[in-house]
């Protein structure tokens, strides 16, 4: 008689893929089919200009502002970082859309089985952290809609300490928000891009009326004369500084791209789209931050002051109407961004380190719940903490995209085995039978180490590390170069010879039931890998979600 599983597994497939395999794999893990492949061209540049219309776009030129530099020189920063890692983003993208994996399965090529979970625990730390981060931007918009609609909302009683960096109204709409992102929580990335369409439709209009009202009201404002009030050294570091700042921002998706492209059902040249379009879609949105704080500066500030944070900006409106539809536009940019950058990510990696008791679904739910445990709200106190926190963001993820890329691109000359991503035993990905590679591990802290003191200064400031902070303000670059060049060189060095593959053995092949040359564990050599279970496997997925 078969016994019948508790309800805590989840459910996965009878694929070759998960074939004696349950530990690396379930149906959320596995290759998508043809038939799941929903994302086209269209698809991907409505998720791009959704997850761009977010409030810490918003706040990047703003903010950089803010710690003394330029307009000018904001969105040249901008401009310059999303040139950068727009080549990252869709060189990473474009494996997702040629093997139609995700993330943390990708990253069992360059770093082993057990390897890569350094990475994965890297960009799941990580991804919490944004997530709730943007819970908190959500939450504060739904406080200005709240106010707009019941205005004694704003001045009722605090009863939180004020040291904790939030009040009672503050907390109740991070409540409120939290709970009507949850059903989102549920949503499968195949379902989730009708979200990002709406969402591309409907912030733009609202954020190019606020760039207009800016012009209207008060011509720009006066920061638009403003100045660098930083010269020489400081001026320097304090570009390299903001620069990793907007890096780090977008540093989950240099490296997580694939969780979203291996749904694509278009050729992985589409990735190549993001990098003219990033550059001129963050900063054309920074460009509305600046004309928007500079604008309320003058209106509402006499210029003492630069409201970056926009709900700040917009909770002087006289008119509620249009306090609530601005703050509206907000929350739904944190949404939308929060499903796109962070839920997804979070579940994929918490997936790949739990399958037999994660799926998607699942690892949304716990992002979500474990948000409340990072206090994310004194995360965001100021602008200087909101930068430190973006950069502390990058120094982590710049090596582990730089060791994705190259691994790919040049050592592996593109060709993976999709199947022996799956199969621990096999010899290929297992690295001498250790699981782990090692010349990923010594390119990693090549990367990390340097930027440490730098970042220990950043999180307590009584901590002297003299010029050991310099380095830190130039984290991803630095990082992502340093590895690079040591992960390549060490590879050439000390090859891997079974990591390299004759010929690129796809997902289409496994599940059409192709024999594969050298597919199966150990010594089995040609093995057939039948089609068996993998439409009913699919099936189950329709059922879990």
């Amino acid at each position: 008689m078969k016994l019948r599983r508790p309800r805590l597994h989840v459910q996965h497939s009878q694929s070759a893929f998960a074939e004696g395999n349950v530990r690396w794999t379930n149906l959320d893990l596995d290759p998508v089919p043809r038939h799941r492949r929903h994302w086209g061209p269209w698809s991907f540049i409505a998720y791009w200009i959704s997850d761009a219309f977010n409030a810490a776009t918003w706040q990047f030129a703003s903010s950089i502002m803010a710690v003394g530099l330029g307009w000018r020189e904001s969105l040249g920063i901008i401009a310059l970082s999303f040139f950068i890692i727009s080549f990252v983003i869709a060189a990473n993208g474009a494996v997702g859309a040629i093997y139609h994996i995700p993330f943390p399965v990708i990253a069992r090529a360059s770093w082993g089985f057990w390897g890569s979970y350094i990475a994965i625990i890297s960009r799941v730390i990580l991804a919490l952290f944004w997530f709730a981060i943007q819970n908190v931007n959500g939450g504060n918009a739904v406080r200005v809609m709240l106010g707009a609609i019941w205005p004694s909302f704003l001045t009722m009683g605090n009863g939180i300490p004020e040291g904790e960096g939030i009040t009672t109204n503050g907390m109740i709409s991070y409540l409120i928000f939290w709970i009507v992102q949850f059903p989102f929580l549920w949503i499968h990335p195949n379902q989730v891009r009708w979200l990002f369409i709406a969402k591309s439709v409907l912030v733009p209009v609202a954020w190019i009326a606020i760039l207009v009202w800016a012009f209207v009201a008060e011509n720009g404002g006066a920061l638009f004369e403003q100045k660098a009030t930083v010269t020489g050294s400081s001026y320097s570091w304090l570009f390299l500084g903001s620069m990793t700042s907007v890096l780090g921002n977008y540093a989950t998706l240099s490296v997580n791209q694939s969780d979203f492209s291996r749904y694509s059902r278009s050729t992985a040249k589409w990735q190549l789209l993001y990098v003219p379009m990033l550059p001129i879609v963050f900063t054309f949105i920074s460009f509305i931050g600046i004309a928007a704080s500079s604008a309320g500066a003058a209106r509402y500030y006499n210029n003492a002051s630069i409201p970056w944070d926009p709900l700040d900006l917009i909770s002087h409106w006289s008119s509620r109407a249009c306090r609530f539809f601005a703050a509206f536009s907000f929350a739904l940019a944190s949404l939308g961004v929060n499903i796109s950058a962070n839920s997804i990510s979070a579940a994929n990696d918490l997936t790949a380190l739990l399958p037999g008791y994660v799926n998607l679904r699942r690892g949304q739910i716990i992002c979500g719940i474990l948000s409340w445990c990072l206090v994310p709200w004194k995360i965001l106190e100021s602008a200087g903490n909101f930068l430190n926190f973006m950069s502390a963001y990058a120094v982590f993820l710049g090596p582990i995209a730089a060791i994705m890329l190259w691994d790919f691109w040049v050592l592996k000359r593109r060709k993976y085995d999709t199947l022996a991503l799956y199969q621990p035993r096999n010899p290929i990905y297992s690295y001498g039978g250790w699981g782990v590679n090692w010349r990923a591990i010594v390119a990693f802290l090549v990367g990390v180490v340097p930027n440490l003191p730098g970042l220990i200064h950043s999180v307590n400031g009584s901590i002297p590390v003299g010029e050991g902070e310099h380095p830190y303000e130039f984290g991803w670059l630095l990082g992502f170069v340093g590895t690079s060049v040591v992960y390549v060189g060490v590879s050439w060095m000390w090859p891997c010879s079974e990591s390299l593959v004759a010929r690129a053995v796809m997902a289409e092949e496994v599940y059409d039931g192709i024999e594969v040359e050298g597919a199966g564990d150990g010594e089995e050599g040609r093995k057939e890998v039948g089609e068996k279970g993998m439409r009913n496997g699919y099936r189950e997925r329709d059922v879990e979600g």
